[in-house]
């Protein structure tokens, strides 16, 4: 994978600096004027500015390749082995970008300073070094956690931030064993939150490629009840999620307790019920675990044989197991794919299943859709003229909205009421990822943000797809509780 050029904002950027380390190199590198440096820029504002800042990072790169004028010497060892790597510095680099280097040179001994790191970090230690110098690094997946760890150490936060920019936005690169669950642990250890979350909500969305990756099985226990008891996850239905978790089980044969508190965070009512059985005939997994999970089982087969409304008498059906997550199977859902979007209002009509029981297996629903890219609310639409015209209901200057509507009414809708979930896709790293989920009830104007950072003007933005918006629509019914309050 090419690698990513870093240059965060940082002390390099700053004037006093530039002048300092001017002082510097004439102190140790003979005269600035010495070898003329072409300015990199002249500009003209209540006076003329003549900027070397190219040609200065270039002469401290050659400062540190050479080893001119160092004043200390970084004996960097590896933990557990005998390998040393040994770098010319100098102590006023060092000091002006890491608080931590400052104060292991103020009580050193002599002209070496002694540095343990993990074999990963050694590996990379030349390379922070030179950003300490220069102010820019090169990037690639294998690296990040190494140079993240090295920047928080050191306590260099410019480069903290930035590589946790490389690592939030790198998550759908491919890489031969994976990252994301890495990294996410990575981030667990060290309490970088927005690491962690990045990492999860990548995770969550896009969890169906995740499972047929190599990365599944290294899971963590913690991470995969995290996951498990999500509703937000994106995937093709129940059925993949429990294969997955068979999977994981047989792979790394955790303890009962953990196993059985996995397989009871399945929502075995989200499966048909010719499904469900083949897994209590079929699932070595479930038949050796099947105590454990007997009353979810029961309880979801009274769910498929009784209608919603009727279990919304006796049981809590707002509970996880009457839950269902965002299936992109057709029965919950079904993609929409605009092509040129701003163009004008577009509409579409799929059917999905009225719900998961199996009481309503053969009624359908139909959905009508409207997309508009310029649609405005009424309060912010132009008054009536004078003469009583009506206005259009979209001009320029609106928002994009989606409007999801059945094409009939029905008392098959008693106790239940629909949730909406649009589902954004893009391309990034060369394969279609989850960029933006929504949830609403009729209308993405409940959500407030459509899109809003979206500029879907221009072909080339990353939202489109060769020009298009490849939108999937999921629709969730939510039963509501009936049970009559206990006095």
């Amino acid at each position: 994978m090419p690698a990513a050029l870093l240059r965060p904002r940082g002390p390099l950027a700053q004037t006093n600096l530039i002048s300092t380390l001017l002082l510097y190199l004439c102190l140790h590198t003979g005269s600035v004027t010495g070898g003329i440096m072409k300015a990199d820029e002249i500009q003209n504002g209540g006076g003329d500015t003549i900027s070397h800042s190219l040609a200065l990072v270039q002469r401290l790169e050659a400062l540190l390749a050479q080893g001119n004028g160092s004043d200390v010497a970084l004996r960097v060892q590896t933990v557990g082995a005998e390998q040393v790597k040994v770098i010319q510095a100098h102590s006023l680099m060092l000091s002006l970008q890491s608080p931590v280097f400052e104060e292991l040179l103020l009580s050193r001994n002599g002209t070496t300073l002694v540095l343990l790191e993990t074999a990963e970090c050694a590996a990379v230690f030349d390379k922070f070094i030179r950003y300490l110098y220069c102010g820019e690094i090169s990037l690639c997946l294998e690296q990040a956690t190494s140079l993240h760890k090295l920047a928080t150490k050191y306590r260099v936060q410019g480069l903290q931030q930035g590589v946790t920019q490389y690592m939030t936005q790198n998550l759908a690169s491919n890489s031969p064993s994976g990252h994301v669950v890495e990294w996410y642990q990575y981030a667990l250890q060290t309490g970088d939150v927005a690491l962690r979350d990045s990492c999860l909500q990548y995770l969550s969305w896009n969890l169906s490629s995740v499972l047929q990756s190599g990365e599944w099985t290294h899971v963590s226990n913690d991470l995969l009840m995290t996951l498990l008891q999500r509703s937000d996850l994106i995937l093709q239905s129940e059925m993949e999620l429990f294969a997955a978790l068979e999977a994981w089980i047989n792979q790394n044969k955790p303890d009962a307790l953990t196993a059985e508190n996995a397989l009871r965070a399945v929502r075995y009512a989200m499966m048909p019920p010719l499904e469900l059985f083949r897994l209590q005939t079929q699932s070595p997994v479930l038949a050796r675990y099947q105590e454990s999970v007997r009353d979810l089982l029961y309880q979801s087969y009274q769910f498929h044989s009784a209608s919603p409304l009727h279990m919304a008498k006796y049981f809590d059906v707002n509970c996880s197991l009457f839950m269902p997550r965002n299936y992109l199977s057709p029965a919950w859902g079904s993609p929409w794919v605009i092509n040129n979007p701003m163009r004008d209002d577009r509409s579409t009509s799929f059917q999905t299943q009225l719900g998961p029981s199996g009481h309503d297996a053969n009624k359908r629903v139909t959905w009508n859709s409207l997309f508009s890219p310029r649609w405005l609310p009424l309060s912010m639409r132009p008054m009536y003229s004078e003469q009583g015209s009506t206005q259009p209901t979209r001009v320029d200057g609106g928002r994009l909205r989606i409007i999801i509507t059945p094409a009939t009414s029905s008392a098959d809708f008693a106790g239940v009421s629909f949730q909406k979930t649009v589902v954004v896709m893009a391309r990034k790293q060369g394969k279609m990822v989850v960029r933006h989920v929504y949830n609403f009830h009729q209308s993405t104007e409940e959500t407030g943000d459509f899109l809003v950072e979206a500029d879907l003007h221009r072909k080339t933005s990353e939202y489109l797809v060769d020009g298009s918006l490849h939108l999937h629509i999921v629709v969730k019914p939510l039963y509501q509780n009936l049970i009559a309050t206990k006095k």
